[in-house]
């Protein structure tokens, strides 16, 4: 029996866990004012609010699965900027070692190091998931398996 990719999380006001500075990235990559600080306070709040309503979502502050569909970028190797550190951001979140300097620099920069994460990622992935696609292409399929915490110990 194959495996299927997790649900996307919510996330809203007073999270501070996984995965909220990837929604502050998003955010950010989509011309929304956010720091990227892990805490959803009163600034993300905004943000969330005036991204859900110019997207025609319901602007209630929570970022569920309707919101992470319309949120995330595809970006792939040679992308750059805030949606590349949200991929990159992720593979600090599983990065056990306590060590920055293992898997991808948050540099918003989709170079070898972080198409060589995301792809071992799909790799991963795949052994349960079928039609994961192993093609270093971080679309919605592989977002949603991110954010949602899949392969983090």
């Amino acid at each position: 029996m194959s495996g299927s990719i997790s649900p996307w999380p919510v996330v809203k006001t007073g999270s501070s866990e996984h995965p909220t500075k990837t929604l502050q990235h998003l955010l950010r990559a989509r011309g929304h004012s956010a720091v990227a600080d892990g805490v959803f306070g009163p600034q993300t709040d905004a943000a969330v609010k005036a991204f859900q309503a110019s997207q025609g979502l319901a602007a209630d502050g929570i970022v569920g699965p309707l919101t992470w569909a319309a949120l995330v970028v595809e970006v792939k190797k040679g992308s750059q900027g805030d949606a590349v550190k949200g991929v990159q951001e992720e593979f600090q979140f599983r990065n056990l070692s306590g060590d920055p300097s293992k898997g991808p620099e948050v540099d918003g920069i989709f170079g070898p190091v972080t198409d060589a994460s995301v792809r071992g990622f799909q790799q991963a992935l795949s052994l349960d998931i079928p039609s994961v696609k192993v093609d270093g292409i971080v679309g919605p399929v592989t977002w949603q398996a991110l954010v949602s915490g899949m392969l983090s110990f």
